[in-house]
């Protein structure tokens, strides 16, 4: 199910590497392994989806790749750095900086403006306040939203509001945009111009890591990597 890496890809040093990543949750008496194993690489410029059915493992992972947990053990390596048991600071610092979030409810604030909304991220950066408003503005006019930077969430259709979410994910320039189930929330039509969008800024040189149950979404990617009972089934 992987498709071809270029010999560009190929050639580059990992961006992100998961190396048998391990994650376990206790039940009362019991422990059970929600990850078993992992080990992947994904390389600067690429499009990877990860897939597998409801309890496969893949939101865990998410959470991994996202830099949102720990794994119990294994290791997580960021441009070649163990950041794998980085303490909070340390790893909202690095999720700030290196990743882009897209979720599928999309998380804007309902009462504040679409460029307020773009601009959050830029709280925690050493971007000066009076540029701002201009970075949230020319992200906006990147997914084609120039004229919404005034409207609030409830002013916006379902795919207006993941265009804003795409726009705040990409404002501190990550290295990879995580985007988790981009679609989940949207109509067919709306889900394929996101779709769309993510080309768009794949041509354009991003990381892409895109998770999804739909295989037929997955298989947009350059590469699929397949979940199954915690372990890898198919790379």
């Amino acid at each position: 199910m992987t498709k071809s890496l270029s010999k560009n890809v190929r050639h580059r040093l990992p961006i992100l590497e998961i190396k048998n990543i391990v994650k376990t949750y206790t039940l009362g008496n019991s422990t059970f392994n929600a990850l078993d194993g992992i080990s992947f690489a994904i390389y600067p410029s690429e499009f990877v989806s990860i897939t597998g059915p409801s309890g496969s493992g893949k939101s865990t992972l998410m959470h991994m790749v996202g830099l949102l947990d720990n794994p119990t053990t294994g290791q997580i390596l960021l441009n070649g750095t163990d950041i794998s048991h980085y303490k909070e600071e340390a790893l909202a610092k690095t999720r700030n900086i290196t990743l882009g979030f897209v979720f599928q409810q999309f998380n804007l604030l309902a009462k504040t403006s679409a460029a307020e909304n773009v601009a959050l991220p830029l709280l925690y950066s050493d971007v000066p306040k009076n540029q701002r408003s201009q970075l949230a503005m020319e992200m906006l006019i990147k997914v084609g939203l120039s004229d919404k930077s005034p409207n609030t969430p409830a002013q916006l259709s379902g795919g207006q509001q993941q265009r804003v979410a795409i726009a705040r994910a990409l404002i501190n320039n990550p290295k990879i945009i995580l985007a988790d189930e981009p679609t989940g929330n949207l109509d067919s039509k709306s889900g394929q111009e996101i779709i769309k969008l993510f080309h768009q800024l794949h041509n354009e040189g991003r990381t892409i890591v895109l998770v999804t149950h739909n295989m037929e979404l997955a298989k947009q990617a350059q590469r699929i990597i397949i979940i199954r009972d915690g372990k890898i089934s198919s790379q």
